[in-house]
């Protein structure tokens, strides 16, 4: 009788551990936000470890709401100075990976229609002699309010963006940036259309397609080895079939308080929140969102670290 007691015992802690987390509504700590955008926390543990995020759940219909980006030229700023920068939004979340040395962003960034900031394409392999190709992905809105992630293709000469719906295989050559119909993949001829979108911000990698857990670190080699598996501090965003943004921090190298999430554990957030695509953004001392001018996590630094992008939502 008590082997069995023991079993039942260690069956209902497994199902505790893979259970939802429950997410708890605190507009009220934010002062006032418009009605169509919503915060919510949790402390609900992930996989048994000790937990603190929040989300930020905005209707993308609602035209009161501007979804906008804000960046830099070759230096940083904090999300507090983004804040004061754009007259004091109503969100302010950091977004881009980018390089310490040079305080430039890595990924793309569109602000009202324009891009203004690329992906790095290529960046030289360990043996000296070729450079690795990968296609970043990116989370868009267009003017029709609709959301789309993609992996993309930026010209900064012409200034356009080719996307494609579906990953591209990172690739090698001699090449110092990737030349479209030369190289191994031709990302013109491969289903790629022009990518019209009003606000975007990249990231990478993607961790959910049509609802699904599909993580593409492998194409987009963000991470290496097993780093995903890793837990640290996340920032991501992703869209709901109902036309919901939501925006997602994850608080983390916080021992015995709040230890972070793997890409895997942030996925399956994404998918319990019922998003229909989710992407990865920059985490670790990066990570950090401000509603209303007031911090949501504790950012792992212990201040709030500069960065080149932040995305954006204000009230029209």
């Amino acid at each position: 009788m008590k082997r069995i007691c023991f079993i039942v015992y260690l069956a209902f802690i497994a199902f505790k551990l893979q259970a939802q987390i429950k997410w708890i509504n605190v507009d009220s700590l934010f002062g006032i936000l418009p009605a169509s955008v919503h915060v919510y926390k949790t402390t609900d543990p992930l996989d048994g470890k000790p937990n603190i995020a929040y989300y930020v759940e905005a209707d993308l219909k609602d035209r009161r709401l501007n979804f906008t980006s804000d960046t830099t030229h070759k230096r940083r700023l904090t999300p507090q100075q983004f804040y004061t920068k754009n007259n004091n939004p109503v969100v302010v979340v950091n977004c881009t990976f980018f390089s310490f040395a040079t305080n430039q962003n890595l990924n793309p960034v569109i602000k009202a229609g324009k891009l203004v900031s690329y992906d790095a394409h290529s960046r030289k392999r360990k043996d000296g002699f070729t450079y690795l190709h990968t296609f970043g992905s990116a989370i868009g809105i267009s003017k029709r309010r609709k959301a789309d992630i993609a992996w993309l293709y930026t010209d900064s000469i012409k200034g356009k963006v080719m996307a494609l719906q579906n990953p591209v295989n990172a690739f090698a050559d001699s090449s110092n940036f990737y030349k479209p119909g030369i190289n191994a993949v031709n990302i013109l001829d491969s289903g790629a259309v022009k990518w019209k979108m009003r606000t975007a911000v990249g990231g990478g990698p993607v961790l959910l397609q049509d609802g699904e857990i599909k993580i593409t670190n492998n194409e987009e080699l963000k991470f290496a080895g097993k780093a995903i598996d890793d837990k640290h501090p996340r920032t991501g965003m992703g869209y709901t079939k109902n036309y919901k943004l939501i925006i997602l921090v994850i608080e983390g190298r916080n021992k015995g308080i709040a230890e972070g999430a793997s890409l895997i554990q942030e996925a399956k957030l994404f998918k319990e929140l019922g998003c229909l695509e989710a992407l990865n953004l920059d985490g670790g001392g990066s990570s950090c969102m401000l509603v209303n001018g007031k911090e949501t996590i504790s950012p792992s630094d212990k201040k709030q670290r500069p960065v080149p992008a932040a995305f954006i939502i204000e009230k029209n």
